[in-house]
């Protein structure tokens, strides 16, 4: 595209960095520039001199410490910023400061272009009340029953079921606003059962044309924040997606809106759909908008935000394909489904030699996950002629993504693709917890699958003995007998113990398990993060996380980590007389379970607490969780205090 734009010119992106997600939008925005021809300039934190956005830009300024505060929304340091490298425009990436007004105003006196919609739609469409009521005079519809504020913009989207849980939801959700936002004001919509969320991209100019360029549904949520996207939907039918489309571009025209943005929308079992939100700037989803329309909505806001009209009309606007967006994060899956993880990556590797994979991550192998920034590490997307072959790519892309040093959420995501309701599209925003209403389990292994796993891992552990007995190809000792070809071992696996013969013939071993023959083949390359083999002629891609010398292996297989014992005869004989570590009562401590900071302590030493009371609350990434006691008990020692810093396990509290 020709934007008069000599190469000479820069154009300034700000990280706005308060979430480590947007440093996968910088990646894509950088690449589009560089395909433009257009100078970029990263800003950053201390922490983040090394990170990706900054090597990928063609100039870069620190603009502070890690804090967010004093870095990505310090608008006077990205200001100065702008003022020493000339600048030209802003492209805010997915940050808070990509819907705040006063910076967009602060651009416009310095005559420096926003890359994103003007004041006057950021700040319609930024408060969420304020929203609502312009959408209903623009004949959009609304949640039935909404009469604006209640009480004290944030929306709550939870049915609030005792008192009690209202009255901590309530204070909950205003202090997270009140931290992430600055305004503790709470909107309380009317409760829409069993929804849909569906999202309408839009794309506009500054001449009067508005597009909708279809939906993404997004209804697979934790916290009601997105997990898995899809486009278009499996639930739309044309002319559901019509009016929506149509709908959505009426509520852009209505504020003057001029760039891409998004209209959020909760549908209902019947297809009657309600406004939820606008957001003025590029989405986290937008990659698989992309894929389906052959639309690079990055290049479209450049193009937008220079002053030239759309190039295209609304019947230029394909569906091609299906394309599926995985939010890969540092989370545990296990609590919460998520709670963050902090670490360093040490060994990273993305599935993109696979066909039709696209990862837009902003780190690389040695990155850090801290605490002070959203603990997303990518965006998988997977793109196919139909649903089935984009889930096919997706299954495939999540066995080999290697992410290793912190605990990531992909036993999650394949379980969730790989779901019988997923895969038939009967999906709502309630889906996780109706599926995993006793809390995410991992893979739950079928017979099948247990004999597959446990004779996977024989094959592993006699291949390592193999490899151990050789050096330079060959024997370590001369006058070792000849190879041994047959093997009796224990392999114990979720609390059950099989006895397994196991033979080999070149790179195939045969392995009887339970009475079952399992034939399992591969290359068996140890040093590989990935182990592709195959199953009973079914190919799998399992990954070794972990072995030792006493046998203990942690594969991931399907998704999800399982550790296996692999023992001789003798040794499983002998390690029955080995006592047992006896565990922990957790009733009578307190440990934090994630990485955060204290917000609040609410007992003393002393105090006499009920069974799930407070205790204290802890804030990570935006999120505040309020931690209770296990049981009634007297409070014997606090080991916490306001404003310090956790991390995951740390003890808090302890009770008599």
């Amino acid at each position: 595209v020709n934007m008069n734009l000599s190469n000479t010119e820069c154009i300034f992106f700000v990280a706005s960095r308060l979430i480590t997600r947007l440093l996968h939008c910088l990646w894509q925005v950088m690449k589009t520039c560089k395909k433009m021809g257009i100078k970029t300039v990263a800003v950053h934190s201390d922490v983040d001199a090394s990170a990706v956005h900054v090597k990928m830009a063609d100039e870069a300024v620190c603009v502070g410490p890690a804090p967010t505060n004093k870095s990505y929304l310090n608008m006077d340091a990205i200001m100065d910023a702008i003022r020493k490298t000339g600048s030209q425009a802003v492209h805010p990436g997915y940050g808070f400061l990509s819907e705040n007004k006063e910076f967009a105003k602060r651009l416009a006196a310095e005559d420096v272009v926003f890359i994103g919609p003007d004041t006057h739609a950021i700040h319609a469409m930024g408060d969420k009340i304020e929203s609502k009521l312009l959408a209903k005079a623009a004949n959009v519809n609304v949640i039935p029953g909404f009469d604006g504020v209640v009480e004290v913009s944030y929306t709550v989207n939870m049915v609030v079921l005792a008192t009690t849980f209202c009255k901590e939801g309530f204070r909950l959700s205003s202090q997270e606003a009140a931290s992430s936002f600055g305004d503790d004001r709470l909107l309380i919509e009317k409760f829409v059962d069993n929804p849909r969320h569906i999202e309408i991209q839009v794309l506009a100019d500054k001449h009067g044309n508005a597009l909708w360029l279809n939906e993404r549904e997004c209804s697979i949520q934790r916290r009601n924040q997105k997990v898995v996207e899809e486009a278009p939907s499996t639930f739309l039918d044309p002319e559901t997606r019509r009016a929506m489309g149509e709908q959505a571009v009426q509520l852009a025209k209505a504020v003057q809106y001029s760039s891409a943005g998004t209209v959020e929308f909760l549908v209902d079992s019947n297809k009657n759909f309600y406004f939820l939100e606008m957001n003025t700037r590029l989405q986290v989803e937008h990659p698989i908008t992309e894929c389906i329309t052959g639309l690079d909505l990055v290049q479209q806001m450049i193009r937008v935000a220079k002053g030239f009209p759309l190039l295209h009309k609304q019947e230029d606007i394909p569906i091609n394909g299906w394309a599926i967006e995985s939010r890969v994060y540092a989370e545990d899956p296990y609590k919460s489904f998520g709670l963050p993880s902090i670490g360093r990556l040490s060994q990273y590797q993305e599935p993109i030699h696979l066909p039709k994979v696209r990862v837009d991550s902003g780190i690389q192998e040695g990155s850090d996950i801290s605490i002070y920034y959203d603990p997303m590490i990518s965006k998988l997307v997977t793109y196919g002629a139909t649903r089935a072959e984009a889930l096919q790519r997706m299954e495939a892309a999540l066995d080999n993504y290697v992410i290793r040093g912190v605990t990531h959420n992909i036993p999650l995501l394949r379980e969730i693709i790989t779901h019988p309701r997923f895969i038939s599209g009967d999906i709502t925003t309630n889906f996780l917890p109706e599926e995993y209403p006793e809390g995410f389990k991992g893979h739950q292994l079928t017979s099948e699958g247990r004999r597959e796993l446990v004779a996977t891992a024989a094959a592993l552990y006699v291949s390592a003995q193999l490899r151990s007995q050789r050096f330079l190809g060959n024997l370590r000792v001369s006058t070792t007998p000849q190879e041994q070809r047959q093997w009796e071992l224990c392999v114990e696996l979720e609390k059950g113990s099989h006895t397994v013969a196991v033979s080999r013939s070149g790179s195939t071993f045969t392995v009887e398990v339970d009475g079952v023959t399992v034939e399992v083949s591969g290359e068996w390359n140890l040093a590989s993060a990935l182990l592709p083999v195959t199953i009973n002629r079914t190919p799998r891609v399992l990954q070794c996380l972990s072995r030792d010398a006493g046998g203990d292996i942690t594969l991931q297989y399907l998704g999800t980590q399982f550790k296996v014992r692999v023992l001789s005869q003798l040794v499983s004989t002998l390690s029955a007389h080995m006592p047992e570590k006896v565990p922990e009562d957790t009733s009578s401590i307190l440990r934090s379970p994630m990485p955060g900071s204290v917000v609040a302590v609410s007992v003393k030493p002393g105090d006499v607490v009920a069974e799930g009371q407070e205790i204290c609350v802890i804030e990570a990434m935006k999120m505040q969780n309020s931690l209770i006691a296990a049981k009634a008990a007297k409070v014997k020692s606090v080991h916490c205090k306001a404003g310090e810093t956790v991390g995951e396990g740390d003890l808090l509290v302890q009770l008599e």
